[in-house]
């Protein structure tokens, strides 16, 4: 099957790998311009840039591709059986949808029609799911609502966090892509529509997803804490200065006494009340233009006062 292949970040790299090392042919791989990164800005290719090049795969950057007439005759051209898109980070455009008679084959990183849009890992711990999976589908014009074609699953672990568990969903999509390509070819995977009245949102992160709201429970904030890594991660004030909380833990039998944001320096715990009697531990805090710190080096620098609070950004 000829394929062209449309991704941009890591997540996408064990699929176009696997694809290589099955044999199916990529005669053009699709990514997004390399972009500056890092505090040097340097000029930084994107993953699936990088892996393309090692597989001496033609890689093009087009900076836009709704109405980019060049790019469009290039795909004509080539006349693939199927466009894979996996986190291309571009909304794919009617003509390009129209355009193989496979269609466009999704790897989407949630159970759909749960979890529609462009973070579903994250959104997914941060609900404080246990299990969650990937979902081939077959693109259209609305946001994840095409025919389903195959899923799989994968459990969360406790201490999963975005950063723990895209990896593992990579790798599982990578497999059940073969699957669903090999399943096409041999007319035993066929289009399923989805049940969009089960649908649900995960919605691109913002910098205010990362504020700590202390009226959540200690499970909910815990969980948007996993789950918002490596950003917006979770954020705190204290004494007019923002605070990071870099890990922590639900204290199992909660302090009932604390208010909502009211820290306690306790048998040496530095716990901070939640909502519903509950309580977080805090293991690790980084204090506004400090390096993140143990909470016992914390307390040691700032001596926090009885009764004092932590607050919402």
């Amino acid at each position: 099957m000829k394929l062209v292949f449309c991704g941009t970040p890591q997540f996408a790299v064990p699929s176009l790998e696997r694809l290589a090392a099955e044999g199916f042919e990529i005669p053009l791989v699709v990514t997004q311009p390399d972009r500056p990164q890092g505090r040097g800005m340097v000029l930084t290719a994107p993953p699936v840039k990088q892996s393309a090049q090692k597989l001496n795969f033609p890689v093009v950057q087009p900076e836009k591709i709704k109405n980019n007439e060049e790019f469009r005759r290039k795909l004509e051209e080539l006349g693939p059986e199927a466009i894979v898109v996996v986190g291309y980070g571009r909304l794919i455009p009617a003509w390009m949808l129209a355009l193989p008679p496979r269609g466009n084959i999704n790897v989407h990183a949630s159970l759909l029609p749960r979890y529609r849009g462009a973070a579903p890992i994250q959104w997914t711990i941060a609900n404080g799911e246990t299990v969650t999976g990937v979902t081939t589908m077959l693109l259209n014009e609305g946001l994840d609502t095409g025919d389903i074609l195959l899923q799989d699953y994968i459990p969360i672990e406790r201490e999963d966090t975005a950063v723990t568990l895209t990896p593992r969903l990579a790798e599982l999509g990578a497999d059940l892509l073969v699957k669903t390509l090999r399943g096409l070819e041999r007319g035993t995977v066929r289009p399923k529509p989805q049940d969009h009245s089960r649908a649900t949102l995960a919605p691109i992160l913002k910098k205010e997803d990362g504020q700590v709201d202390f009226n959540r429970s200690a499970e909910e904030i815990h969980n948007r804490l996993r789950g918002f890594q490596p950003w917006p991660g979770a954020t705190a004030q204290f004494r007019g200065k923002g605070l990071k909380i870099t890990t922590a833990r639900p204290e199992p039998h909660g302090i009932a006494t604390l208010a909502p944001g009211e820290l306690k320096w306790e048998t040496e715990k530095l716990l901070v009340g939640c909502g519903g009697g509950s309580a977080l531990e805090l293991l690790q805090v980084q204090p506004e233009g400090k390096r993140a710190m143990p909470a016992r080096d914390f307390v040691s620098g700032y001596h926090p006062a009885p009764g004092e609070h932590l607050s919402q950004p």
